[in-house]
């Protein structure tokens, strides 16, 4: 059967890469509720058209209706096809409602892995990053400078640009939200014995050969 996981980690803990690398190589499926909410809302699906009335209204979506997509989209994966959860569950409750959900397809949750962060750490690697406004190369102030001063390594543009929310406050704000969100369903899970952690703060090979280990575990 197809392993079942929840990856977690604040904004800049290289998450999306880890788990982009997890559906290349494992052929696993990412399911975030964002991305699913979007997509059935443009595709006009029953749930879709629910969600969109929801937030037409200004009121936030449902656990119900969450469920649902989340339902639809086990429904619609083969057996042999694992999930990553990101983004959900965040609260116990829904934690709960994954279980039974999980349960309904033939499924169960085999693993629940945090990228653990050092805040000062990533505020530094998430404030010190920068691109090339013609080609999207990355750069960082302390780890990746271009090899000559003020001229893109990849296209030798000389204009760069930084994300207006890479700034300390809104990191250490995303910090204290990933915390709050996380907080309550760590409990549920460490109960079970289900939660481990790597150091997101390592190099993307390293972080990776940790995940696997953890995964070779079932």
């Amino acid at each position: 059967m197809a392993l079942n996981i929840i990856l977690l980690g604040p904004p800049g803990a290289g998450k999306g890469t880890q788990s982009s690398l997890l559906v290349d190589r494992h052929g696993m499926r990412q399911l975030s509720t964002g991305d699913m909410l979007r997509a059935a809302v443009k595709a006009g699906t029953p749930v879709g058209l629910r969600a969109k009335a929801v937030m037409e209204a200004g009121q936030l979506v449902s656990d119900e209706i969450v469920s649902d997509l989340i339902d639809a989209e086990l429904a619609a994966m083969g057996p042999d096809t694992g999930a990553i959860f990101d983004g959900y569950p965040r609260t116990e409750a829904q934690a709960v409602a994954l279980d039974a959900l999980l349960a309904k397809h033939g499924r169960s949750l085999d693993h629940v892995i945090e990228l653990a962060v050092d805040e000062d750490a990533l505020v530094e690697r998430i404030t010190g990053r920068f691109t090339c406004a013609s080609c999207g190369a990355g750069y960082h102030d302390v780890f990746k400078q271009p090899v000559t001063p003020g001229v893109c390594d990849k296209c030798g543009g000389t204009e760069f640009k930084r994300r207006p929310d890479d700034n300390e406050q809104t990191v250490r704000t995303r910090m204290a939200e990933y915390r709050a969100k996380t907080a309550p369903i760590l409990p549920y899970y460490e109960a079970r014995g289900l939660v481990s952690r790597v150091d997101g703060m390592g190099a993307i090979d390293t972080v990776t050969g940790q995940i696997a280990a953890i995964l070779d575990r079932k």
